[in-house]
C-alpha cells in the first residue's frame, strides 16, 4: 500500500535523509527504528507531506503522492499521530476528536463508536480540556482523532514516548488490535525495541539518515538491531 523509495530530504544543508525506502502494508505492522536524531521522524514528516522532499518517491496505493499537500493525503486515507501529540489543550476531548473531520464529508462527520471501544477513558472525559488530560491520555486521544479521519494507513511517531508502563500496554494492544483488522497499514516509530518487536511485521532500522537493517520479524537478529538502538 505504502512503497517509499530512495527519498532525500535537506534541511538546508543539511542532508537528513539519504536514499531512505521503507513499506508498508495493509494488516500488518512496519516498525522503523533508530536513536534520537537519525531521522526518524524527519521520514514520517516526508510521507504524511509536512517536509519536502528533494528526490525519490513516495508512493500510495498505486498513485505517486509525493508532491500532494498533507490535507490530500489526509483525504486518501494517511493518519498521522505525531511525536509529542500536538493535541489542542484548550479544546474539550469531543472538540478535539471533531478536528478528525477535516478531510470527511456527509455522514462521515461523526465519531466512531469504535473508539470509545479502544479507549473506553475517553468516553467518560468528553467534556474535560484536552490541556488536562495526563500525557497518556493525550496521547490516546492523539491516536484516536488520527482514527476519525478513517485512515487506511496510520503513522504513529513515537506514542510511548513519556507514557506510563499501564497506557503503553493500552496502546500496543490497540495498535494490534488495529493491524490485525485487516482494515490498515500501521507504520510505527519507536526508539525501545521490546515495544516494536512484540508489535512488529516487518522493521527498518535507521542510522544517520540511512536504512542500514531491513527485514521481516522473522529476520530480526536481536543483537544486530540492538546495536543501532544504544547511545
Amino acid at each position: 500500500m505504502l512503497a517509499v523509495k530512495d527519498i532525500n530530504l535537506f534541511y538546508g544543508a543539511s542532508h537528513a535523509l539519504r536514499s531512505v525506502s521503507v513499506s508498508a502494508s495493509l494488516g500488518r505492522t512496519t516498525c522503523v527504528l533508530g536513536r534520537n536524531g537519525v531521522g526518524k521522524s524527519s521520514l514520517m514528516r516526508a510521507i504524511v507531506g509536512l517536509q519536502a522532499i528533494a528526490g525519490g518517491s513516495v508512493t500510495w496505493e498505486g498513485d505517486d503522492i509525493s508532491r500532494l499537500p498533507p490535507y490530500e493525503r489526509a483525504r486518501r486515507g494517511v493518519g498521522y499521530v505525531p511525536q509529542g501529540r500536538e493535541i489542542f489543550g484548550r479544546l474539550t476531548v469531543k472538540e478535539n476528536l471533531e478536528t478528525g473531520y477535516a478531510p470527511l464529508t456527509g455522514d462521515q462527520r461523526r465519531i466512531p463508536d469504535e473508539i470509545y471501544e479502544l479507549f473506553p477513558v475517553l468516553k467518560d472525559m468528553l467534556r474535560r480540556r484536552g490541556g488536562d488530560l495526563s500525557g497518556g491520555q493525550q496521547q490516546q486521544l492523539a491516536i484516536a482523532r488520527a482514527l476519525v479521519t478513517r485512515p487506511r494507513l496510520l503513522i504513529l511517531d513515537e506514542p510511548t514516548e513519556g507514557i506510563q508502563p499501564s497506557i503503553i500496554k493500552d496502546i500496543g494492544r490497540v495498535i494490534r488490535t488495529l493491524a490485525q483488522s485487516g482494515r490498515m497499514a500501521v507504520l510505527l516509530v519507536e526508539q525501545y525495541f521490546d515495544f516494536a518487536r512484540d508489535l512488529a511485521d516487518d522493521f527498518a532500522v535507521m542510522d544517520r539518515g540511512e536504512v542500514v537493517l531491513a527485514g521481516t520479524a522473522a529476520e530480526m537478529v536481536e543483537s544486530d538491531v540492538r546495536r543501532y538502538l544504544t547511545v
